[in-house]
């Protein structure tokens, strides 16, 4: 019990440990979330639709590296805060350092998949012929910064767990600062146009990589990490990758989608007025732009992991549910007013990133209103899917994620089009986030009934 009288998390008022935790979360998830979209406005103005529809076209690798990097970076992180919940400060640090090693190594196995199998990738990931030189030259490039963005993305989940979330905040601003301003001086001072926008992408990656390996090395302090902590251990990586696995999933079902979507609009789109590029152009921004709105809720999911890790572990379940709680009605909150922007503003948010034709504005308008219509209802998944994975039932995230993309989504996208043409695409979106959200709902309060009776019960 010494390590609960101790630690903050268990002590603390919840909401201002959400305040402390979830607030660097959400800004490091933004920040995360304006990478591709700061990419996006430089190439939309110096490049134009193609070079839109390019950075859509490379987006299911970046959405690759993320997988990868939440499996063993919330897998870690929620194996070391309950770890010290039960008291187990020996193995703890185990998780740290496995983590940390698997980061490492899984962006260096994807860079060199990736330059080997670049052509044959973009052309799965449904690239026009005409946008095919644009995504080769952007992920030739930013390829080689795949190490970095894994590590920077799941090693901030481990600096988080270490109690600091500001820490995690500052990986991400310093980097997309760099990326911003090497962004402008690429693209429109030297005109470097695609491979501009992608060396200011790697380079801001890189030196926020080299803060999150500074602060594991030398400023991690809740344990003290050593040598043989980095060293895989089998059990450790196995154990750490089933409790990431949900959102390593949640994030495949994302790829899966992504690719799929691009594959039918370039086919549908070519049957239509709109032609293959102009969907893909359009789709990809209010995709891009639908993940600030979602980097809330997923930043606080992410910001009450360590709060709802530490307490269940010590069965502190009314902390629990309040952290549980304060996170979902927020994050509701905050995609409402989200909702209103996208109802009432899709153009004038479409003309940031560029200009383009009538027919590209007004599929790009039908796809902001129609498809995110029930934006502020799906956003309490990413923070309930998270509170499964915080309290070691990672399959429960599981079956969330494949709810929604998979076995909802995907089936809804390819039936509905072969009687809507691309409409049918538009609207496959609401339909499936209106199942999945009833789902979503039902198994979080099956969840809050199950620890109301724990906490009834004598513990064993």
């Amino acid at each position: 019990m010494e390590t609960e009288s101790v630690n903050p998390l268990g002590s603390e008022p919840v909401g201002k440990l959400m305040l402390k935790f979830a607030v660097p979360s959400i800004i490091a998830m933004l920040v995360g979330a304006l990478y591709n979209i700061v990419d996006q406005l430089f190439i939309g103005q110096a490049v134009g639709t193609n070079g839109n529809a390019a950075t859509n076209i490379a987006f299911p690798l970046t959405t690759m590296c993320i997988s990868l990097a939440l499996m063993f970076g919330v897998g870690g992180a929620s194996c070391y805060n309950l770890s010290l919940g039960r008291g187990d400060k020996q193995k703890a640090p185990f998780f740290v350092g496995n983590s940390f090693t698997m980061l490492l190594v899984c962006g260096a196995v994807l860079c060199v998949f990736t330059e080997v199998l670049l052509d044959p990738l973009l052309i799965f990931f449904g690239s026009p012929a005409e946008v095919l030189p644009y995504a080769q030259e952007y992920v030739r490039i930013t390829a080689f910064g795949f190490p970095f963005l894994i590590l920077t993305t799941g090693g901030g989940h481990l600096l988080r767990a270490d109690g600091s979330p500001g820490m995690t905040m500052f990986c991400s601003i310093i980097g997309a600062v760099i990326n911003t301003g090497l962004d402008a001086l690429f693209v429109f001072v030297f005109n470097w146009g695609m491979s501009g926008a992608a060396w200011a992408t790697i380079i801001g990656q890189f030196i926020s990589a080299c803060v999150v390996i500074w602060y594991i090395f030398f400023r991690f302090h809740t344990t003290r990490l050593k040598g043989e902590h980095f060293v895989p251990h089998g059990r450790i990586i196995a154990k750490t990758a089933s409790i990431g696995l949900a959102s390593f999933i949640n994030q495949i079902a994302i790829m899966a989608v992504q690719v799929t979507i691009n594959n039918l609009l370039k086919y549908y789109g070519g049957q239509s007025v709109y032609g293959e590029s102009v969907p893909l152009a359009a789709s990809g921004i209010v995709m891009k732009v639908n993940q600030i709105v979602f980097s809330f809720s997923i930043g606080l999911g992410q910001g009450s992991q360590p709060i709802e890790s530490f307490n269940y572990g010590a069965r502190r379940y009314p902390r629990v549910k309040k952290a549980l709680l304060l996170a979902s009605g927020t994050s509701v909150g905050i995609s409402l007013i989200a909702f209103v922007f996208f109802q009432t503003m899709p153009r004038q948010i479409l003309s940031l990133f560029g200009t383009g034709s009538e027919e590209y504005f007004t599929f790009g308008e039908n796809f902001f209103r129609i498809f995110l219509f029930l934006v502020p209802l799906v956003s309490l998944q990413p923070v309930v899917s998270t509170f499964f994975t915080s309290i070691g039932k990672p399959i429960k995230g599981v079956i969330l994620s494949l709810s929604r993309q998979i076995l909802l989504f995907l089936p809804l996208s390819v039936i509905l089009p072969m009687f809507f043409g691309i409409d049918g695409i538009v609207f496959a979106g609401p339909v499936s986030d209106l199942i999945s959200t009833t789902l979503t709902v039902i198994m979080a309060l099956a969840e809050i009934s199950s620890m109301n009776r724990q906490q009834e019960s004598p513990q064993t």
